[in-house]
């Protein structure tokens, strides 16, 4: 018979908080961050010149067939190697931020190229510039589109957080590890964190589809 103590996890609520608290901070700056990113890079793959649709096509497909724990080591242990020497918050935000904006790229430009062409050239015929038509035409109803799937990638992203607890970083598993380490109740401790994550990915579906046709798409 297993003797369960979650007493002696909630205990440590503080600690806890702390790592949702984290978690959701690096969410929150590699969602807006990522998708910005995407929407930059999925303009360069369908409007730029030869050279940076080689450039961000090589980007999309580096980041998307590599792990993202590879990613975040190398930034994080390579980097430094070059000069470049990242704490473990940054890196962490560093790495979720290029993986998320590899994945939004393909989603956004799957979004931009379902647009109906009569749209573009009734705004080009408007006398709007092709930079006014791609951000007021062309892009919220792509947008609109594939929110669903970004809303799904960018959650996948908030659960891939969980691994930058391996450099460091103070966010819910390492949390949740580092409570374990201390009552070597692992059982209760990673359920906790099993049901805090379930809960989290939940909570944030709900609010980035309540947000999305709100303040995005301007319904």
């Amino acid at each position: 018979m297993v003797d369960l103590d979650f007493g002696a996890i909630l205990v440590d609520w503080r600690l806890l908080a702390k790592g949702v608290a984290w978690t959701l901070g690096l969410t929150a700056i590699s969602a807006t961050t990522g998708i910005a990113l995407g929407v930059g890079c999925a303009w360069a793959r369908i409007h730029g010149p030869v050279w940076m649709k080689a450039v961000t096509g090589a980007y999309v497909e580096l980041f998307r067939n590599t792990p993202f724990i590879v990613q975040l080591f190398f930034i994080f242990f390579g980097l430094p190697a070059m000069g470049f020497r990242l704490s473990p918050e940054a890196a962490s935000i560093l790495a979720m931020v290029v993986n998320l904006g590899a994945y939004a790229t393909e989603i956004i430009r799957a979004g931009i190229e379902a647009t109906p062409r009569g749209q573009v050239e009734a705004a080009l015929s408007l006398a709007l510039s092709r930079m006014q038509t791609f951000f007021h035409v062309v892009l919220p109803p792509a947008l609109r589109k594939v929110w669903p799937a970004l809303v799904s990638q960018i959650i996948i992203v908030m659960l891939g957080s969980s691994v930058c607890g391996q450099i460091s970083t103070e966010e819910l598993s390492f949390a949740a590890n580092l409570i374990q380490s201390r009552n070597f109740r692992a059982f209760e401790a990673f359920i906790v964190a099993a049901l805090i994550y379930l809960a989290l990915s939940i909570a944030l579906r709900r609010l980035l589809n309540w947000l999305g046709p709100r303040f995005l798409f301007g319904d």
